[in-house]
């Protein structure tokens, strides 16, 4: 489908370099000829599209803004375009990119030895090696300093035990970067522990009966006295710090991602309204409440994209904070969730089913409203900006 000049009403490809442009092209020419074509059935069958990882790799997504070992070291605005292209694709792709460079290859480069960084960064960025992230638990989630995954000092090994749920990639991860209290078990205690597939006590498995992300691999992990290694240890972060820094960094490549499934259904719904005809023969396109939706949908995409751009630029220049990356993530999922459920609408009872985008896109983001901070969670930290009073108690 070609895209529609109006999608850019606001010129922002004006704001954007040549090499920030080549990236997102690139990547936009793969999802174009790659992804599309498969990425409904492996929604429908709930299959991971693993073939594609090496092409992926090849593109330089893997790790894309982080310098040297093998990494594209792409700026800010340049990941988040990436981003928002598998986006466009599917949110299943774009999660396993998140995961994989700002989860799991972000904490390495940043608080890993020498000797992990050249160990497990150059494979990651080639896609031979996968990785996990692992904070979740089954009963802590918005709040991870209650995480009762537990890791003791045993001679020159650590011994840790506990469950980690909701783990993109899990299961086929090579390397899982695991968060675990330590020593008295305050949140102050987290020690990063780099639990590698086959280590003994280590499993993954598969958790089943999703209707959201079903072109994703999502696990629970169980770590049984798995003994890790002190060379497999984080040491350049102790406490909460370390996996709050990681996922602030996520958040900022997904609050620019969420506007790529934005611009799938919105580009989706015009061009099926606009050979759609009804009552006279007369294109739906036509009637006043379908170029409402179609407004109020361009509306909210150019917003997101001026917020998303900004908020890239600022991180870029060592400017942005949390408060502005819990904004723009709140703002721009909600407000493409919001698009999907209305370009549903114009597709009519084709809409729910898979041979259009938006119910698939709908469902998606559904766990990313979700995920990388709750909605709720967001507008908490808003709110305690806001007043400068602490709501989570």
């Amino acid at each position: 489908m070609p895209r529609a000049d109006i999608t850019d009403l606001f010129r922002i490809d004006d704001l954007l370099s040549a090499d920030e442009k080549a990236a997102r092209d690139s990547v936009a020419r793969f999802v174009d000829s790659e992804v599309l074509p498969i990425i409904g059935r492996h929604f429908r069958d709930g299959t991971f599209p693993a073939h594609l990882v090496p092409g992926l790799a090849e593109l330089g997504v893997l790790g894309a803004n982080l310098q040297g070992y093998g990494c594209a070291g792409m700026n800010t605005v340049s990941y988040g375009l990436i981003l928002q292209e598998l986006e466009r694709g599917d949110s299943g792709l774009r999660s396993f990119a998140s995961v994989q460079g700002s989860l799991c290859m972000f904490p390495i480069h940043a608080f890993g030895s020498e000797e992990q960084k050249a160990r497990f960064l150059p494979g990651m960025a080639k896609g031979k090696l996968i990785g996990c992230f692992g904070l979740t638990e089954p009963d802590f989630g918005s709040n991870p300093g209650g995480m009762r995954a537990r890791a003791r000092k045993d001679g020159d090994t650590w011994v840790l035990n506990g469950t980690k749920a909701w783990i993109t990639n899990g299961s086929i991860a090579d390397v899982a970067v695991v968060w675990a209290k330590t020593e008295d078990g305050g949140a102050e205690s987290v020690r990063g522990f780099l639990v590698e597939k086959g280590m003994p006590g280590f499993s993954a498995r598969e958790i089943p009966g999703k209707f959201s992300l079903r072109a994703s691999l999502t696990s629970e992990l169980s770590f049984q006295d798995v003994r890790v290694p002190e060379r497999n240890v984080l040491p350049g972060v102790v406490g909460l710090k370390g996996p709050l820094s990681c996922l602030n960094n996520a958040r900022a490549g997904i609050a620019f991602a969420v506007t790529g499934a934005a611009i799938a259904c919105f580009e989706g719904a015009r061009e099926y309204a606009l050979g759609r005809t009804q009552f006279d023969g007369k294109s739906i396109a036509g009637y006043q409440l379908t170029q409402e939706k179609l407004a109020d949908m361009l509306q909210e995409i150019v917003k997101a994209q001026l917020l998303s751009l900004r908020l890239a630029r600022l991180k870029d220049e060592g400017r942005s904070n949390p408060v502005m990356v819990s904004l723009a993530k709140r703002n721009n999922v909600k407000s493409a969730l919001e698009i999907a459920r209305v370009a549903r609408s114009i597709y009519g009872a084709n809409g729910i089913t898979d041979d259009y985008p938006p119910v698939r896109h709908m469902l998606n983001l559904e766990s990313v409203f979700t995920y990388e901070g709750t909605h709720e969670v967001h507008t908490l930290v808003l709110g305690k900006a806001i007043t400068g009073i602490d709501a989570f108690g």
